[in-house]
């Protein structure tokens, strides 16, 4: 019963022992679907407390909320009731300054979180989340301001003058400047073009100096994250206008989607399809970013992955050392203009383009923490003093140690057995198969040996455990979906 005592009440009020159930629901949530799926639909998502058997979830947008009960609900509800064993029922809503949500503003139907109006003679106390005022007509590329690109608004910091070139990123940036030239009428030669890279890479850095370059050459531009296409569309279909957001959508000359790997739904991605099969057989240009080639956009409808795969597909590559440092010197420079006696010696330079060499937000990330200590300590900068301000953004190459009680405790939660069972003596079907994973996940991923881990499974001999190695390593090589479980296993894990 203690899931029920400290859990049931408001986020302000939630126990310790609630808030890391909720901690470990997002973790296995991050694990199963990954980083870039979680980043972009569960970071946001918070619980904000337990009542009366339901959790009371709340995202910021009407948008998220709508697209997490539309894909995400069920699984949602699993992972939290794994945790919360009483608990029947999500809810989630809009946050709100004004109000807070309630158990009862929801019911749960199939799974599905469906949202109840609040009583007429309540509307004095509880404030809505009202729906959003229609969105105002795209609009057709102007000069100067972001935002009236008529999609997601620009950083005018990202142009091609401030994009950094070295062989990593060399092909990727000649065919970006290729696309961004061509006049008015002039039949694309690279469509699509498809760039993919890594997180902090330069992907969005080369898709923004497109869309400004190919505006002052008298174009009409449209530049839209994944995200802000579904949203678009999603808006179109609630206020029955699809046929004038379609028409807006092929009535441009250059299209540019980044994040493109995060479009999801069937009826978008075939929203999609067509405007990207109109705007390519109309002789527009259409330029798409993703974190991965197209061939690993596994997601995708399979003929929008054979569209990419017709045009330019281009990789950036990691950062060498050079480009690292010119990234780090022109940090420093615009850094510099603001606090004109920041000073990084050239030791201090060299030191974190050596030791930083994932990306070029992390170099960002860096001088930042250069000029805070430089500026509020008032001490001139030494490699000492760099290794201490950077060593949150060193990627540690230990990997995390995992133990025998964590492979036992997950193992039994997603076969939906108890660790008791899996330390047992019972031989039914439903506890062998999950006991021998458990036994695998222990050899496969601790340094512990065979008798060893023998004797953390109820006192079983070494070879007992090294049948269920060679039981599942040769189940798993046959066995498709066990092979997928094992891996998803390996990931939560690792996490």
């Amino acid at each position: 019963m203690s899931d029920n005592s400290d859990d049931q009440s408001n986020s302000s009020e939630l126990s310790a022992e609630a808030r890391q159930k909720w901690e470990r629901v997002r973790g296995r949530l991050r694990a199963e679907l990954g980083e870039a799926v979680y980043s972009s639909w569960f970071a946001r998502l918070e619980l904000e407390g337990l009542k009366d058997g339901a959790a009371l979830l709340t995202v910021p947008t009407k948008f998220l909320k709508s697209w997490i009960q539309s894909h995400y609900a069920d699984r949602i509800r699993t992972r939290l009731c794994a945790e919360f064993t009483s608990l029947e029922q999500i809810v989630i809503d809009v946050r709100s300054p004004t109000r807070r949500p309630r158990a009862r503003d929801a019911e749960t139907v199939s799974g599905a979180v469906v949202e109840k109006a609040p009583p007429a003679s309540a509307a004095h106390v509880v404030e809505r989340v009202e729906a959003p005022p229609a969105k105002a007509p795209m609009r057709h590329a102007a000069r100067g301001d972001g935002e009236s690109f008529g999609g997601s608004p620009l950083d005018r910091r990202l142009s091609f003058s401030t994009f950094l070139v070295g062989p990593s990123n060399q092909l990727a940036y000649a065919a970006a400047c290729r696309v961004a030239d061509a006049r008015p009428g002039e039949h694309p030669l690279f469509n699509p073009l498809y760039t993919h890279a890594a997180v902090g890479l330069g992907k969005t850095h080369l898709l923004q100096a497109v869309a400004r370059s190919a505006n002052d050459n008298k174009r009409r531009v449209l530049y839209l994250t994944a995200e802000k296409f579904m949203s678009g569309f999603v808006s179109a279909l609630s206020q029955q206008n699809s046929i004038a957001f379609k028409e807006r959508l092929r009535n441009i000359d250059v299209l540019i989607i980044d994040d493109v790997q995060f479009l999801q739904g069937k009826s978008i991605q075939q929203e999609f399809c067509h405007t990207l099969n109109s705007l390519i057989d109309a002789g527009k240009q259409v330029v798409v970013a993703a974190d991965r080639p197209p061939s690993d956009l596994e997601t995708l409808d399979e003929r929008v992955l054979s569209r990419f795969k017709g045009g330019l597909c281009v990789d950036i590559g990691p950062l060498d050392e050079e480009l690292r440092m010119k990234i780090l010197e022109a940090r420093i420079a615009a850094a510099q203009e603001a606090q004109p006696n920041f000073h990084v010696p050239p030791a201090v330079m060299s030191y974190i383009a050596k030791t930083i060499v994932t990306n070029g937000r992390d170099l960002e990330g860096a001088v930042n923490r250069l000029l805070a200590h430089s500026t509020l300590n008032g001490a001139p900068l030494c490699v000492e003093t760099a290794e201490n301000a950077i060593r949150d953004l060193v990627r540690s190459a230990e990997p995390k140690r995992v133990k025998i009680d964590d492979i036992q405790k997950l193992v039994a939660s997603h076969y939906n057995i108890s660790r008791a069972d899996i330390l047992s003596s019972r031989r039914t079907a439903n506890v062998v198969r999950p006991r021998q994973i458990a036994m695998y996940l222990s050899k496969v991923l601790t340094l512990r040996s065979l008798p060893e881990i023998g004797r953390r499974f109820g006192g079983r001999d070494h070879t007992t455990v090294l049948h269920a190695v060679r039981k599942v390593e040769e189940l798993a090589s046959k066995d498709k979906s066990l092979s997928e479980v094992i891996e998803l296993l390996k990931r939560m894990l690792a996490e």
